[in-house]
């Protein structure tokens, strides 16, 4: 799924191409991609592009007469610009055309129209934006419910933005185990965690800008070569050359350093400690 600096990279690409363009027609090709009824679709067309913004991992045009066309892509969903590819829909406008795809069967991508503010803000989830949010902030929603730290940070209801693949680059930075509860956390532990959410998310952000130049984002992928953990499973840690260990779980994965992260413990993955018992392995030790 498209996080925080896939967003913000979306975001710059679409101001330098459709801001203040004048959308001339929307173009759906799966009605199940619209969520709204009112007001209709039709009525976004001909209006201009006002603003974009950003709620947690949705996009916003900001269009003229107090209309909002809210974009959530979910896992599979991404934005083309000129493209020839069939997609869910096509929204034309003056400047050129931006095609909303999405990889596989499932059909999770939407589309919303809504007018107001207030309407907007009933679709926000919530969560706190890291990068304003001051250290005593930042504390209160990490420890607002006894979590694992892994979980808080991707709760779009406490934090803006985060999800599975910068939740694992973020809690290696701090050096720190998915499964720390964050209620046990220390004053030293939240501040490190506050740091290094600032650092790794402002890291790829600059990162993916850099590498997308004055183009549109082509490769919007949670797997990608320079991550120090994520989807780096029996890689080496760039930091320590253990092997990277993960935890599966439902369509998820959680990576990790079981050296830099959890003293050298290695966690229990459900399914294959259960499968192994005795022979599940305890430390990386055990793995070298």
């Amino acid at each position: 799924m498209p996080e925080l600096p896939d967003i913000a990279v979306y975001l710059d690409s679409l101001e330098r191409r459709i801001l203040g363009a004048r959308l001339e027609r929307v173009r759906l090709l799966n009605p199940f991609l619209l969520r709204t009824a009112v007001p209709p679709i039709a009525a976004a067309e001909g209006k201009k592009v006002l603003a974009l913004r950003r709620i947690g991992k949705r996009i916003v045009l900001v269009l003229e007469e107090d209309l909002f066309l809210v974009i959530h892509l979910m896992i599979a969903g991404r934005l083309q610009w000129e493209s020839k590819r069939k997609g869910l829909a096509v929204l034309e406008f003056d400047a050129g055309n931006l095609t909303l795809t999405e990889a596989g069967t499932k059909r999770r991508a939407s589309l919303h129209l809504v007018q107001g503010e207030q309407a907007l803000a009933a679709m926000d989830p919530g969560g706190i934006d890291v990068f304003t949010a001051a250290f005593e902030s930042f504390k209160s929603q990490l420890q607002s419910g006894n979590h694992t730290v892994k979980r808080a940070l991707t709760d779009p209801h406490l934090f803006s933005g985060i999800g599975n693949a910068y939740s694992d680059e973020i809690l290696h930075r701090a050096k720190m185990s998915p499964f720390a509860m964050t209620s046990h956390l220390s004053d030293a532990d939240v501040g490190r965690l506050h740091e290094a959410t600032k650092e790794t998310l402002n890291l790829w952000t600059e990162r993916l800008r850099r590498q997308t130049g004055e183009g549109f984002p082509e490769k919007v992928t949670a797997f990608r070569d320079e991550m120090a953990v994520h989807g780096r499973y029996r890689k080496p840690c760039p930091v320590c050359g253990a092997p990277v260990q993960r935890i599966v779980y439902a369509e998820n994965e959680t990576n990790y350093c079981a050296r830099c992260q959890t003293g050298g413990k290695i966690l229990a993955d459900r399914a294959l400690s259960r499968l192994l018992k005795a022979s599940w392995p305890r430390n990386i030790d055990e793995l070298e």
